[in-house]
Protein backbone atom coordinates (compact mmCIF):
# COMPACT_ATOMS: atom_id res chain seq x y z
CA UNK A 1 0.00 0.00 0.00
CA UNK A 2 3.19 2.04 1.27
CA UNK A 3 4.67 1.74 -2.80
CA UNK A 4 1.16 2.49 -4.36
CA UNK A 5 1.01 6.14 -2.17
CA UNK A 6 4.57 7.00 -3.07
CA UNK A 7 3.76 6.10 -6.76
CA UNK A 8 0.77 8.23 -6.39
CA UNK A 9 2.89 11.35 -4.63
CA UNK A 10 5.71 10.82 -7.24
CA UNK A 11 3.00 11.34 -10.05
CA UNK A 12 1.54 14.57 -8.82
CA UNK A 13 4.70 15.88 -8.29
CA UNK A 14 5.96 15.00 -11.86
CA UNK A 15 2.48 16.65 -13.35
CA UNK A 16 3.10 19.86 -10.84
CA UNK A 17 6.53 20.17 -12.35
CA UNK A 18 5.42 19.82 -15.86
CA UNK A 19 2.62 22.56 -15.27
CA UNK A 20 5.32 24.91 -13.66
CA UNK A 21 7.54 24.35 -16.73
CA UNK A 22 4.56 24.89 -18.95
CA UNK A 23 3.75 28.21 -16.84
CA UNK A 24 7.30 29.26 -17.39
CA UNK A 25 7.58 28.70 -21.25
CA UNK A 26 4.67 30.67 -21.38
CA UNK A 27 5.70 33.61 -19.29
CA UNK A 28 9.13 33.85 -20.30
CA UNK A 29 7.40 33.88 -24.28
CA UNK A 30 5.17 36.40 -23.25
CA UNK A 31 8.07 38.72 -21.81
CA UNK A 32 9.89 38.58 -25.32
CA UNK A 33 6.66 39.85 -26.98
CA UNK A 34 7.13 42.15 -29.46
CA UNK A 35 4.70 44.47 -31.32
CA UNK A 36 4.40 44.50 -34.67
CA UNK A 37 6.16 47.43 -35.67
CA UNK A 38 8.97 45.92 -34.40
CA UNK A 39 9.34 47.22 -30.64
CA UNK A 40 9.29 45.41 -27.53
CA UNK A 41 6.47 46.11 -25.46
CA UNK A 42 7.67 47.38 -21.87
CA UNK A 43 8.73 45.36 -19.15
CA UNK A 44 5.53 47.22 -17.26
CA UNK A 45 3.47 46.01 -19.79
CA UNK A 46 4.51 42.50 -20.06
CA UNK A 47 4.64 42.37 -16.23
CA UNK A 48 1.10 43.85 -15.88
CA UNK A 49 -0.11 42.09 -18.59
CA UNK A 50 1.12 38.64 -18.37
CA UNK A 51 -1.87 36.77 -16.78
CA UNK A 52 -3.99 38.49 -19.68
CA UNK A 53 -1.85 36.98 -22.35
CA UNK A 54 -1.91 33.83 -21.10
CA UNK A 55 -5.69 34.00 -20.23
CA UNK A 56 -6.90 35.29 -23.49
CA UNK A 57 -4.29 35.21 -26.32
CA UNK A 58 -1.48 32.89 -25.50
CA UNK A 59 -2.69 30.49 -28.41
CA UNK A 60 -1.16 33.07 -30.30
CA UNK A 61 2.07 33.50 -31.01
CA UNK A 62 4.29 36.15 -28.94
CA UNK A 63 5.12 38.02 -31.45
CA UNK A 64 3.11 39.46 -34.14
CA UNK A 65 -0.10 41.12 -34.90
CA UNK A 66 -1.98 38.53 -34.01
CA UNK A 67 -1.42 38.52 -30.20
CA UNK A 68 -2.32 42.64 -30.10
CA UNK A 69 -5.57 41.82 -31.90
CA UNK A 70 -6.64 39.63 -29.32
CA UNK A 71 -5.78 41.93 -26.49
CA UNK A 72 -7.38 44.73 -28.47
CA UNK A 73 -10.51 42.20 -28.82
CA UNK A 74 -10.22 41.00 -25.03
CA UNK A 75 -10.19 44.62 -24.06
CA UNK A 76 -12.86 44.99 -21.72
CA UNK A 77 -11.64 41.75 -20.23
CA UNK A 78 -8.33 42.88 -19.66
CA UNK A 79 -7.22 43.54 -15.72
CA UNK A 80 -7.09 47.15 -14.41
CA UNK A 81 -3.27 46.94 -13.68
CA UNK A 82 -2.84 45.57 -17.82
CA UNK A 83 -4.73 48.26 -18.91
CA UNK A 84 -3.09 51.19 -16.76
CA UNK A 85 -0.10 49.84 -17.97
CA UNK A 86 -1.20 50.05 -21.34
CA UNK A 87 -2.22 53.54 -21.04
CA UNK A 88 1.09 54.92 -19.76
CA UNK A 89 2.93 53.46 -22.49
CA UNK A 90 0.84 54.93 -25.13
CA UNK A 91 -0.60 51.50 -26.20
CA UNK A 92 -4.47 52.84 -25.74
CA UNK A 93 -5.56 56.24 -24.90
CA UNK A 94 -7.39 56.68 -21.75
CA UNK A 95 -10.35 58.45 -23.33
CA UNK A 96 -10.72 54.92 -25.32
CA UNK A 97 -10.83 52.64 -22.33
CA UNK A 98 -13.74 55.36 -21.29
CA UNK A 99 -15.38 55.06 -24.38
CA UNK A 100 -14.70 50.59 -24.47
CA UNK A 101 -16.52 51.37 -20.40
CA UNK A 102 -19.41 52.91 -21.45
CA UNK A 103 -19.84 50.21 -24.62
CA UNK A 104 -19.69 47.58 -22.67
CA UNK A 105 -21.60 49.18 -19.55
CA UNK A 106 -19.29 48.49 -17.19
Amino acid sequence: MQKDTADTAIAAVTLLCAIAAFAVIMATSFLTLTASTGHAASARVRYACMSDYLAFCSQHPEEGPAVRRCMNQNGPRLSKGCVNALVDAGEVSRGEVQRRKTASGR
